[in-house]
């Protein structure tokens, strides 16, 4: 006998049916929300207890849509939970066009690996602000200069990261008014934190920017680290990191392909820099490698008039460069550049291993003090090989100003087959140096094979130095 399932069993098994065919699609909705969670864990020195998406403030990330308008909604909104546990910003996967914005404080900036920020070209999106202090003009023209893409001043607890995301200064219709002399205000950075403390700068690409990629100015307790700047050699002023009257400040695991100095430690321009008086100290610069073929990887200068001091540099690697490090002063400039450490560099293709001018010249203006005499001294280099390379070294100091204290030790310099006929040219200037090859200028004393130690590198730790990581958390659930 045959039985016929009843009606109410049909309707249990088409329910069934229903469910299983249905599932597949469920999972699908569940991955998708997954997805669109775009949960993820990062490191930062801090934490928040807010996100959002840029999306979510009206953001199109399609290459043509400007979004100046939605990350400002965006930051501001975020910005009332500054004193509840900070908030973060997400950059989702696409190609975002945007002009100039301005940060907040105990706030993150984060960049999906996939995320794209194009910098406008039209100078509209880019408001004029006042030329700095320290510098009273434009690096490019006097008065004004266009604000940074990404902006903040008097900031405490910032953090602009992300996973490889990158940003796109699209610089090459900066370059050619700046070739053409067609610019009205100085070109913008990518990157400008003034008057803050508490910076983290990480896991970033910053590519063709129209000037300098990263410029903490007037701010304390920044680490920039992880990042990758590239930029074509023959682009102008593309200077790689420039810590600007900084205190305790760390750059390290960076990778630089620039068309001016890789890292510029600067600290204000002539009359204006001494005036303002604020120096760049307690640096640390370690694992950079740098490609800058007309400038140096580490540059001290030329607008150092309110100092710099204690910098500590060690295990770089230089390629096709114009120079190791390089200390560029002038008269008027008045400052220091002192208690400067370097050790471990190898450098390939080099121009000058090492390079010292007290005649950089140019200035802010004809106001500058012709009496305000720059002091160099405590210049210390140390284990170091270079290879095919020009010129060994070219020290100038200043006549009745000499630059002192220098100490070179434990240097092979191995010169390139069309290298100048004399390695070493030295005048105002003075110092040791010990196992050194080729043998230096008798300016720069030999001590013999025994004082390979000679030039010492601080053991003490910076404050800086303690800067720690904690795991952070993105995800929506959290808005």
């Amino acid at each position: 006998m045959t039985h016929r399932p009843t009606k109410s069993q049909l309707m249990g098994l088409l329910s069934l049916l229903v469910f299983l065919v249905a599932l597949p699609n469920l999972n699908v909705v569940e991955s998708r929300r997954a997805r669109e969670l775009h949960y993820f864990q990062y490191d930062a020195m801090s934490c928040r207890a807010y996100s959002a998406s840029l999306s979510e403030f009206g953001g199109v990330g399609d290459g043509t849509t400007l979004n100046t308008k939605a990350f400002q909604a965006a930051i501001d909104h975020l910005s009332q939970y500054e004193s509840d546990g900070g908030s973060q910003l997400f950059v989702p996967p696409g190609r975002w066009l945007t002009g100039s914005f301005n940060l907040t404080s105990h706030f993150t900036l984060f960049l999906h690996k996939d995320a794209v920020l194009l910098a406008s070209q039209d100078e509209n999106d880019w408001p004029v602000i006042d030329p700095l202090p320290s510098y009273g003009r434009g690096r490019d023209t006097q008065g004004g200069r266009f604000s940074s893409l990404i902006f903040g001043t008097n900031l405490t607890d910032v953090i602009i990261t992300g996973d490889n995301g990158t940003i796109d200064g699209q610089g090459d219709l900066w370059w050619q008014k700046f070739h053409k002399n067609q610019l009205q205000y100085t070109r913008p950075y990518l990157i400008e934190i003034m008057y803050s403390s508490n910076i983290q700068i990480s896991n970033l690409t910053l590519v063709n920017s129209p000037s300098w990629n990263v410029h903490p100015v007037y701010s304390s307790n920044v680490v920039v680290q992880g990042i990758t700047i590239l930029a074509p050699v023959t682009s102008p002023n593309t200077d790689g990191i420039n810590p600007d009257s900084c205190t305790n400040t760390r750059i390290e695991d960076c990778y630089i392909v620039s068309g001016d100095d890789c890292v510029a430690v600067k600290s204000g321009w002539d009359e204006y820099g001494i005036a303002f008086g604020m120096p760049t100290r307690q640096l640390v610069i370690r694992r950079l490698t740098c490609i800058s073929p007309t400038s140096a990887v580490i540059a001290l200068g030329s607008e150092m008039s309110g100092g710099i001091q204690d910098v500590r540099a060690e295990d770089i690697v230089a390629i096709d460069s114009e120079s190791g490090v390089r200390i560029k002063t002038a008269v008027g400039r008045g400052g220091y550049v002192k208690d400067i450490y370097v050790r471990r560099m190898i450098m390939n293709t080099m121009k000058w291993t090492f390079w010292m001018t007290g005649n950089y010249g140019s200035h802010a203006d004809d106001k500058f003090d012709p009496n305000a005499l720059p002091v160099i001294q405590n210049i210390n280099y140390r284990d170091m090989i270079a290879q095919n390379v020009t010129m060994a070294a070219r020290l100038e100091g200043i006549s009745g100003d000499p630059f002192t204290g220098i100490c070179i030790s434990n240097v092979t310099i191995e010169l390139a087959k069309k290298a100048k006929e004399v390695p070493w040219t030295c005048t105002d200037v003075s110092g040791i140096s010990s196992d050194v090859t080729p043998v230096p200028c008798s300016l720069l004393q030999e001590q013999g094979s025994y004082s390979v130690g000679a030039c010492t590198f601080p053991e003490d730790r910076l404050p800086i130095d303690d800067f720690q990581v904690q795991t952070c958390t993105y995800g929506r659930r959290h808005l």
